[in-house]
């Protein structure tokens, strides 16, 4: 295949479900070196988190999976605080800043460790984790960390990403020698990196006023009758962000971003014997999906979209046996993203989604319609496989210790 149509193919949710696909049959076949899939144990799971997601959400009303929900924890509604902020602004320019708080804080998001933890200081509250680092971007946000204009706090262009030094960012996150983050230098350099980005894609963040919210209208023109395809999202998200991503494979100068290589897919193969999740570029797209909904555009096939593979979502099949370790070291030694075993284990999770939702679905009466991945994810499997560590593990560890540099999970 041509370099560039390898690419294009790599940066499409065909091919990471097509990709996992294959790793995945490459397992029930019993061809894996690290997993065994127990399929038997799949209603245990459905059963788990129908319970999780009826508990949560009894009146059926289940929101997407994304930030937004993250910006709540704790009962507060910060959104309030920044639609009071923002109150008088034009629609679009409200929509702007809302996409550009989401996209900092996701991009920022990855894995802080266990034991790093944010204290929030207009409420006294104590997160840690993903709640830890959304709270912890609000605030940034809120006191205009990521803009260059102080008559304009409330947005994120390339000089106010610049300005944030590295004490600032610790000072940011309460990082310290009793607080520590994993991959804090990781998401300090990918600052830099998204500024650089904002400056070098002028066709997706703006000609002369270049912000990271400029995307909202270049996702306007990708709309047909105020509607636009998730998968739309999800490719300029790819397209423009692309560079940021510290250390991974290029392809006809494209840097491929969260994807591996797996020798159970032929190299000669439409993916190149590399397997894509863009976990956070996906959870991004997610993430996008209410301020555009909120500004008037309709989001169409969300459920082209793929589970995310991450350590809550995997660890749920983990934890309740349906995913199976060969061998008792992938559970107590850590490791790095690109081994062979991490990959398979998100592989085997983007699959078992799709399979744990078409079962819920059933159990529930729901369609697809009803009840999107997006929503299932919510109700759902991250709350699940979160509540599963915490019984199993200490401060609700993964059964699985990745290497996070801060710009993978």
């Amino acid at each position: 295949m041509d370099p560039k149509e390898q690419v294009s193919y790599l940066r499409t949710p065909r091919a990471i479900r097509e990709q996992c696909g294959v790793i995945f049959e490459c397992a029930m076949e019993g061809g894996s070196q690290h997993f065994r899939l127990r399929i038997d144990k799949l209603p245990q799971a459905v059963d788990y988190v129908v319970a999780i997601t009826k508990a949560a959400y009894p009146t059926g009303e289940i929101p997407y999976h994304s930030r937004w929900r993250h910006f709540a924890a704790g009962g507060v509604d910060r959104i309030k605080q920044l639609d009071d902020k923002l109150q008088g602004q034009a629609p679009e320019l409200i929509c702007q800043a809302k996409m550009e708080l989401a996209m900092i804080s996701v991009l920022l998001d990855a894995g802080a460790g266990p034991k790093w933890q944010y204290k929030e200081a207009a409420t006294g509250n104590v997160y840690a984790r993903s709640e830890g680092l959304a709270v912890a971007t609000f605030d940034m946000f809120m006191e205009g960390y990521f803009s260059s204009d102080p008559d304009d706090p409330f947005r994120v262009d390339p000089a106010g990403l610049r300005a944030v030094g590295k004490r600032e960012l610790q000072a940011g996150f309460q990082v310290s020698a009793d607080n520590p983050m994993a991959g804090f230098d990781g998401r300090w350099t990918l600052m830099n990196k998204i500024a650089a980005a904002i400056i070098s894609h002028k066709k997706h963040f703006g000609e002369f006023e270049q912000r990271l919210g400029g995307l909202f209208d270049y996702l306007v023109a990708q709309s047909a009758n105020a509607k636009l395809p998730a998968r739309k999202i999800l490719l300029a998200v790819l397209d423009s962000l692309g560079t940021i991503w510290p250390g991974r494979a290029i392809v006809a100068g494209v840097n491929l971003g969260d994807c591996w290589k797996h020798s159970a897919l032929a190299s000669t193969g439409p993916g190149g014997g590399y397997v894509p999740f863009h976990k956070l570029s996906q959870w991004l797209t997610y993430s996008l999906c209410e301020p555009l909904e909120e500004c008037g555009l309709e989001i169409t096939d969300i459920d082209e979209l793929t589970g995310l593979p991450e350590y809550r979502n995997g660890g749920l099949f983990l934890d309740l046996g349906i995913i199976e370790p060969k061998d008792p070291k992938l559970t107590s030694e850590p490791h790095k993203p690109d081994e062979e075993a991490i990959i398979e284990w998100r592989a085997l999770t983007v699959i078992l989604l799709d399979q744990l939702a078409d079962a819920i679905r059933e159990n529930l009466g729901k369609s697809a319609l009803d009840l999107p991945l997006a929503k299932i994810l919510q109700g759902g499997t991250w709350s699940a496989g979160r509540k599963l560590a915490e019984q199993r593990r200490p401060g609700g560890a993964p059964p699985i210790m990745i290497q996070s540099d801060g710009t993978v999970f």
